[in-house]
């Protein structure tokens, strides 16, 4: 079932939560909120399901107003970041718990637990009681009831965040799988960008209580439509580099002395103007190892090599700007060291003063 968020916005008193946005939410695949803490994620979803009541707008499900309707007459089940599970009740009667509250038969309510807790690695676990449970277990089990219920609206407030990586890597790609299974519209909150991508689906990006854009999560990631969608869809965030373009000569000066051939898309869009824009790099668009033909060089000092599971985050002081690359394996640089980071030109965004988009990659 679809439903429709026409100009819905929230305050506490004087504090605006949520500025009036228009969102649709479609069922089949993952509709995926990312943004930081304090985004307004919870707040929309805690407005979705009807444990608050939107300042202004409308909530719409089909034909059905929505608007102020308590959650108890609603159709729709809440997962959040931490769990929350009957501790008197086996793993398989808590999934089992709702399909017995809507009168469902015994066959049908066991077909669906065991086919629930096999995609959530629940099976070998489903006679125990929750306290037997580690956190992550306790923490599926409670996804796993949600699932179950087949509500028409699914909240999932950054359900995985407390399972172990592996899990969590697992588990998005079989989610998406679930979603689309489902007659159920499922509403995905996350403050990774990764995770999103994982998703796909549809992603809407939202920072300081405003929606900043809503697309396919790959169109979204690939074409930000401001700096602000950028810096809010990169983990860690786009590194920004002030920038001159000059149009007489078609080239991009970055403002550490760096020359590069500007992009086709802004030699078309700005002509022979002379115009000062940003220039965004993703993290991961930088490296130790030269990028080829069209390659370019930006030196530095480490400031810190930071080792995450099979990544590095070589932070490297570049002029006045602190530059953030993520290089795949394990790389022990010395700090105060001179660093050579490497990226394609190909691979860069541009943005005017105002944060509006330039060019982005061709891909």
């Amino acid at each position: 079932m679809t439903f429709w968020l026409k100009g819905i916005g929230f305050r506490r008193g004087k504090e605006i939560l949520l500025h009036p946005l228009d969102l649709e939410l479609r069922p089949g695949v993952p509709n995926v909120l990312l943004g930081a803490a304090g985004a307004g994620k919870t707040t929309l979803l805690r407005l979705m399901a009807g444990l608050e009541v939107p300042s202004e707008g409308r909530i719409l499900s089909g034909a059905s107003d929505l608007t102020g309707v308590p959650v108890r007459r609603r159709s729709v089940a809440m997962v959040y970041q931490q769990f929350i599970n009957y501790p008197s009740m086996t793993v398989f009667e808590n999934i089992a718990s709702p399909l017995r509250v809507a009168g469902q038969g015994e066959a049908r309510i066991r077909e669906r637990v065991r086919e629930i807790a096999e995609v959530l690695r629940l099976t070998p676990l489903l006679a125990r009681m929750p306290s037997e449970l580690s956190g992550g277990q306790q923490q599926r089990t409670a996804l796993a009831r949600a699932l179950a219920r087949e509500a028409d609206l699914l909240l999932l407030d950054e359900p995985l965040a407390n399972l172990d990586y592996k899990l969590r890597e697992e588990l998005r790609e079989e989610l998406g799988q679930v979603f689309a299974r489902q007659r159920t519209t499922v509403v995905y909150a996350t403050t990774e960008p990764m995770e999103a991508l994982q998703l796909g689906g549809v992603a809407t990006v939202l920072d300081a209580g405003r929606l900043l854009q809503t697309g396919e999560v790959a169109q979204v990631f690939s074409r930000p439509s401001s700096l602000a969608a950028a810096r809010a869809f990169s983990d860690p965030p786009i590194n920004v580099l002030p920038a001159v373009w000059r149009g007489a000569s078609r080239l991009l000066h970055l403002a550490t002395g760096t020359t590069l051939p500007g992009p086709h898309a802004l030699a078309s869009r700005l002509g022979d103007q002379e115009l000062s824009i940003q220039v965004g790099i993703r993290p991961q668009q930088l490296g130790l190892a030269p990028k080829g033909a069209g390659g370019f060089a930006l030196e530095g000092i480490v400031e810190l090599a930071e080792i995450s599971g099979s990544d590095t985050y070589v932070h490297v002081r570049h002029g006045e700007h602190l530059l953030v690359a993520q290089v795949p394996g394990v790389h022990r640089l010395p700090l105060e060291s001179r660093c050579t980071l490497h990226a394609d030109a190909a691979g860069l965004f541009g943005f005017a003063a105002d944060g509006q988009p330039l060019f982005a990659p061709d891909r």
